[in-house]
C-alpha cells in the first residue's frame, strides 16, 4: 500500500508543473529549457516556435510533425547564434534525436551530430572524412537512423566526437 502511495505521489509530481518552470528556470511551453542547453518537445513545438506559421510548419515536417525531438547544445552554439556566426573560430556543437518510434510517429528513429568547421562551402576540405557540409558552416559528423525497418547510415564522420574540431 505505501509503494501505491508513493507511486501516485511521483504521477501527482510528474504531471505537475514544476515550480522551475515558472521561475525561468525550467522548459517553456515549446520544450526549451535555455539554461540547461535542452528542447524536449515534437517536431511541430519547436517549428512552431522558430516559425509561428502552422501552414509552413505542416508542409515542411509532414509526417515528422509528432515526433519527439531531443536536442542539446553547448554555450559555443549560443555565442554563434548571439554573433550570427560573425565571430569565429566556433567550438560549437549541437545534436538532434528525432524520434517516430511510437503510434501516431512517423516511424523513424534519426540521430545526428553537427558541430561548427567554417565555411564549408567555399573549402570543403573543413568537413571531415566521412561527414558532410549543412547550413554553410557547419558539418554533418553523425547522420543515423532506421525507417522502415531499416537502418542507415549517411554521415559517420572520424572522428565522430564534440571537441575536436575545428
Amino acid at each position: 500500500m505505501k509503494r501505491i502511495a508513493f507511486l501516485i505521489v511521483i504521477a501527482i509530481l510528474l504531471a505537475t508543473p514544476t515550480l522551475a518552470a515558472a521561475g525561468g528556470g525550467g522548459f517553456d511551453d515549446a520544450g526549451y529549457n535555455r539554461t540547461a542547453r535542452i528542447f524536449n518537445g515534437t517536431g511541430w513545438s519547436w517549428c512552431m516556435d522558430k516559425v509561428n506559421n502552422a501552414a509552413y510548419c505542416t508542409a515542411y515536417l509532414g509526417p515528422y510533425a509528432d515526433d519527439m525531438l531531443l536536442m542539446k547544445w553547448n554555450a559555443e552554439w549560443d555565442r554563434g547564434n548571439a554573433e550570427n556566426w560573425n565571430n569565429p573560430p566556433y567550438d560549437a556543437w549541437t545534436s538532434n534525436d528525432w524520434n517516430g518510434a511510437f503510434s501516431g510517429g512517423s516511424g523513424s528513429v534519426w540521430h545526428y551530430k553537427f558541430v561548427w568547421v567554417g565555411d564549408c562551402v567555399a573549402d570543403p576540405t573543413l568537413v571531415p572524412a566521412g561527414g558532410y557540409c549543412i547550413w554553410g558552416q557547419f558539418a554533418t559528423i553523425m547522420d543515423q537512423g532506421t525507417d522502415g525497418g531499416a537502418h542507415y547510415w549517411y554521415a559517420r564522420a572520424t572522428p565522430s566526437g564534440y571537441g575536436t574540431y575545428p
